[in-house]
């Protein structure tokens, strides 16, 4: 059997985190906003065969990654625009139609992420993104992934309904959240793996509300677009950053 080169052994599954991942990262939370609306709402689906059209997409990609052997930008992003669509249908099933609301699905998924990353942590000693490059470390990635972006909608419709910021206010708030945690990375001592993990999260809520804000009705203060329209722009804006912006793995962690 051949083995990995050197060279291999120390990279991972994930892409590098750079400027480049960001904005693919919000177009995703966006895509994913739109595209799941557009399953069950446009098409008339309903949120629960929306889910079990975007759970078995998400499975499959998940097991694909898991099974490839080195880094594939195209792959890695259609699992995490899986991850986003599947989160946005089944916080919308959660919160309306099982009756459990915003509120209390932000703080069910606010839970289940954490408890995923304890799990992770005490599992492999480490929740670093840089760890992600056996088929363990990926398992608990794409679960912790999942409910990040599951918790991001609810949190995102949260504030935007509820919170009464509407959409644009709800986009703004969670873009200032995310300039904050760019200058405790810049600026302070705190965790960089901690700080990865909320401004993924924070990145979800806000793509959820750009997302409303292009798509929902005027009168409910959206802008009215067409969702398949919005869906399509966000999925060929992805494309040309990835064959434009060409993106290599993370260095793996290292242990001493």
């Amino acid at each position: 059997m051949p083995t990995a080169s050197p060279t291999e052994n120390m990279l991972t599954k994930v892409p590098e985190i750079t400027l480049v991942f960001w904005i693919i990262k919000i177009a995703a939370t966006t895509l994913g906003e739109t595209g799941g609306d557009t399953v069950s709402m446009t098409m008339n689906l309903g949120y629960l065969a929306a889910t079990g059209i975007f759970a078995a997409l998400l499975s499959l990609f998940v097991v694909w990654q898991i099974m490839a052997k080195r880094f594939h930008p195209f792959l890695y992003w259609a699992t995490i625009i899986a991850s986003t669509t599947a989160g946005t249908t089944m916080a919308d099933f959660a919160d309306r139609s099982l009756g459990i609301g915003y509120l209390g699905g932000s703080l069910l998924l606010l839970a289940c992420v954490t408890a995923s990353l304890a799990a992770w942590h005490l599992a492999l000693g480490t929740i670093s993104v840089r760890s992600v490059r056996t088929p363990r470390a990926e398992l608990f990635y794409w679960l912790t992934i999942t409910f990040s972006q599951t918790l991001g909608t609810a949190l995102g419709d949260w504030a935007a309904d509820t919170g009464g910021l509407g959409f644009g206010g709800g986009a703004l708030v969670f873009a200032g959240a995310l300039l904050v945690v760019i200058a405790a990375y810049l600026w302070t001592r705190i965790s960089h793996v901690a700080l990865f993990w909320l401004a993924f999260i924070l990145t979800r809520p806000l793509g959820a509300t750009l997302g409303d804000l292009f798509d929902k009705p005027v009168a409910d203060g959206g802008l009215a677009f067409s969702r398949p329209l919005a869906s399509a722009v966000l999925a060929g804006f992805i494309l040309i950053c990835l064959f434009a912006l060409p993106q290599r793995p993370a260095e793996a962690e290292t242990r001493h």
